[in-house]
């Protein structure tokens, strides 16, 4: 679902994390400015909600942004998942996922370039959170294979890519 430009003031760019917040209220996911720098905030997604956080570096004029699924790898299953992390990665145009090494939490990771003058657009900002909440999604039923299924890496990454291929 697109939010229409005539949602914004002024159609322009924005600083990206209030550029994130207008578009977080627009569609009415709960979020909150931790700082100019940070949101976080929660979207609901086919399978779970999901915690998003994003992280502004004007120095760098990178926006990162951080899309959780609430899954916890279980110390016996880090070699499965990170096998099927490999394996899904390499379908992946934009962001990847990761498993933090601090409470082994899965986290999908992508990061924006700003440019010089560190705004972001709406339609930049729309297609960050959607391809966030897109590839969670449809991944999400493989780490739940691995996970929780105990199947083999490569018969989970076929399992969710044909299941989702067969929802239209």
């Amino acid at each position: 679902m697109r939010v229409a430009q005539h949602a914004f003031p002024g159609n322009d760019d924005a600083a990206p994390v209030d550029m994130l917040a207008a578009l977080f209220e627009a569609r009415g996911w709960p979020f909150e400015t931790l700082s100019p720098e940070e949101l976080s905030g929660e979207i609901q997604g086919s399978w779970t909600k999901y915690q998003m956080r994003a992280i502004w570096r004007a120095e760098d004029k990178v926006l990162q942004l951080l899309c959780l699924p609430d899954i916890r790898v279980a110390d016996d299953k880090l070699t499965g998942a990170y096998e099927l992390l490999a394996l899904v990665n390499e379908q992946m145009w934009l962001g990847h996922f990761d498993v933090w090494s601090t409470g082994n939490v899965l986290v999908y990771r992508n990061g924006a370039m700003l440019g010089s003058g560190g705004m972001m657009g709406l339609d930049q900002a729309q297609a960050m959170v959607e391809t966030a909440v897109e590839e969670c999604d449809r991944f999400y039923p493989a780490f739940q294979f691995v996970l929780w299924g105990d199947k083999a890496p490569r018969d989970a990454l076929d399992s969710a890519l044909v299941d989702a291929a067969g929802e239209a």
